[in-house]
């Protein structure tokens, strides 16, 4: 317990405010489950809280180090190789250092998957609603693919808004090791310090930088996402001749169909995403807004630096997504009984 408690207050630059903060964010996350799961006779309130702290910590645990390495990569001019970032990460600063910056993701995560979910049945309903095709009364709505990518894009706006502060943050953390092998002092001592200093800077407006590129990311993403998901589990149980009403895909299948969801997601993703990192680490006033990163990018280094960060964010996207859903699948397992 006292080495967790080491690592987490001290190694991850995480303060006593940063665990409060975290657990006043699980809280949240429970009450937010909470009401949707009342909104949902089929999802109990335990297994609803149960599966977004699961969500939560499976990505987070799997792919923080290869996020951290994605977000260097990009916010730096010098070319880099994936394994070499990583090496000199571990060579330099450890375990501890592969985690730099995990508080804010770790924080943000567990109330963005429950928006996410929420959003992505919201979304259902809306594309449902504005269906106008003739169905009996009492037979189930069947969602074709182009729906539940329709619905899956929807399901980013909300998320959206939980996930810029956060994102800002865990970026700012991630690159102020790069200030720190040039000798300079760290400008931050965790992500309240970060949080706060921000705000500061440039007040709400500030905290929020760079949420128009990460809907710009997160749009098409999440309906790369959830569609892929949907196809990939849908075609896997036509080969496997299961009745999608009534069988389940084996654990192995469940991870390629998320792994291969989190694949789709950021191939089409990391444009936007080197620009919103880029956007959101530079100094105050560097940049006149989206379009002049963009410019600035594209005079300096050329096209190819829209995609820096990309081997990252592969290698970082099967595992990290294939957990994801595992962890919802086996949560869907263990509370069966509940239903």
């Amino acid at each position: 317990m006292c080495m967790f408690q080491h690592y987490i207050l001290h190694d991850t630059g995480c303060d006593l405010f940063d665990a409060l903060l975290l657990l006043t964010e699980i809280y949240l996350t429970i009450v937010t489950f909470a009401h949707y799961a009342r909104m949902h006779s089929h999802m109990p309130v335990t297994w609803a809280t149960f599966l977004s702290v699961l969500l939560g910590a499976c990505v987070v645990a799997v792919g923080h180090p290869f996020d951290l390495v994605k977000v260097r990569m990009q916010t730096s001019s010098i070319q880099q190789s994936t394994f070499g970032v990583l090496r000199t990460t571990f060579a330099k600063e450890g375990i501890p250092g592969l985690y730099r910056g995990v508080t804010a993701p770790l924080t943000a995560v567990t109330p963005v998957f429950a928006l996410s979910f929420w959003g992505y049945d919201m979304g259902k309903r809306i594309v449902k609603f504005a269906d106008k095709s003739d169905i009996n009364p009492g037979e189930a709505y069947n969602f074709t693919i182009p729906q539940l990518v329709a619905a899956g894009g929807l399901s980013a706006i909300p998320t959206t808004m939980a996930m810029s502060p956060s994102e800002r943050i865990k970026c700012l953390l991630q690159v102020q090791a790069n200030e720190v092998e040039k000798g300079n002092k760290p400008k931050y001592k965790g992500m309240v310090d970060c949080g706060m200093a921000v705000y500061k800077e440039g007040g709400i407006r500030s905290l929020y930088r760079g949420t128009v590129l990460t809907l710009m990311r997160d749009v098409p993403g999440s309906m790369a996402w959830f569609g892929t998901y949907e196809l990939v589990k849908k075609e896997l149980m036509h080969l496997q001749g299961i009745d999608p009403a009534t069988g389940t895909l084996s654990p192995l299948a469940v991870l390629a169909a998320g792994g291969f969801a989190g694949m789709a997601c950021w191939a089409i993703a990391i444009p936007p995403d080197v620009l919103k990192s880029r956007y959101q680490t530079a100094p105050e006033g560097q940049y006149k807004g989206l379009g002049d990163v963009y410019r600035h990018l594209m005079a300096e280094e050329g096209p190819s630096a829209l995609f820096k960060g990309f081997n990252p964010a592969m290698i970082r996207a099967f595992p990290a997504n294939a957990a994801c859903f595992l962890g919802m699948e086996v949560a869907r397992k263990a509370f069966a009984f509940m239903d």
